[in-house]
């Protein structure tokens, strides 16, 4: 797609002529663009056992995609959890922590994001960033609790008969959300039994989930400080039921953007890998 299409239009102008990939191995999905100053190319995939197997596969989607010659990739940066596993003997490689690659994604898609709310399959993150030039200015993260991200939402989904990529929409159906009250995992499953047991409509239970969820990553937000605007990134952020939510809890509007924010983390990675090879990298 051209590059017009999907970058906020203030960065354009810094998009490189050279072409890079950026890779963002996660812990559920793994995605991959490849850019330079007139294209995007996105990839996704699950996330295999062999990071470098899904690495390799996503490169390989891309430059079938984009027609672009493998000895014409000029850089590649690999980001998330899988990040550290990725070698390739022919082009240049790079690893850069998932929160630096998702603070330049969302920045580049947005060029006033202030803060990100980045919730993926095993962990939420809450990311202020500099709007001048989408460095982090500082994050907190919750990697101790399952509750809210896509690996708890995916088990709610399980317990009330959904389909996982329809719990958000079947959430915002309810007419009023059920009491969730507790934000542990274990607990919130032993309440979602309860629920169904009383006759509660699972589309109140879907969306009180959703907005217990939405009230821990808000204590995440409060530690960074909310500073509109506001980017929603990672594999949760296509769910409306947690957009809708994490909007009311906290407050203030996640600002639109023209291409999946899912992608965040490699677009961001893939900017940086345009800056690595021309040498100012972050």
């Amino acid at each position: 797609m051209n590059a017009a299409d999907v970058i906020a239009n203030e960065k354009l102008s810094d998009l490189k002529s050279v072409t890079a990939v950026g890779i963002d191995i996660g812990s559920r999905q793994a995605k991959a663009v490849l850019v330079n100053d007139r294209a995007v190319h996105t990839a996704i995939t699950a996330s295999g056992i062999d990071s470098q197997e899904t690495a390799d596969r996503l490169l390989a989607r891309l430059l079938r995609l984009s027609g672009v010659d493998r000895s014409d990739l000029a850089f590649i940066v690999g980001t998330g959890y899988g990040r550290i596993a990725l070698d390739y003997d022919d082009i240049r490689t790079e690893v850069v922590t998932e929160i630096s690659c998702h603070a330049m994604g969302a920045h580049f898609l947005n060029a006033g994001t202030r803060t990100i709310i980045d919730i993926g399959g095993q962990d939420s993150k809450a990311i202020r960033v500099d709007p001048d030039n989408g460095r982090v200015r500082e994050f907190v993260m919750n990697d101790k609790c399952a509750a809210g991200t896509g690996r708890f939402l995916e088990k709610i989904a399980e317990l009330l008969d959904y389909r996982l990529d329809e719990l958000g929409d079947r959430a915002l159906e309810a007419e009023a959300a059920a009491d969730i009250s507790s934000q542990c995992v274990v607990f919130a499953e032993s309440e979602v039994i309860s629920l169904k047991v009383r006759g509660v409509q699972r589309e109140a239970i879907a969306a009180g989930i959703h907005y217990a969820s939405a009230r821990r990553v808000r204590n995440l937000v409060r530690r960074v400080g909310l500073d509109p605007e506001i980017v929603f990134s990672g594999g949760v952020s296509n769910n409306k039921g947690m957009k809708r939510a994490l909007e009311d809890v906290i407050g203030a509007p996640i600002s639109a953007t023209k291409l999946d924010t899912t992608y965040a983390g490699a677009l961001g990675a893939a900017v940086i890998a345009q800056r690595f090879y021309e040498g100012s990298a972050l």
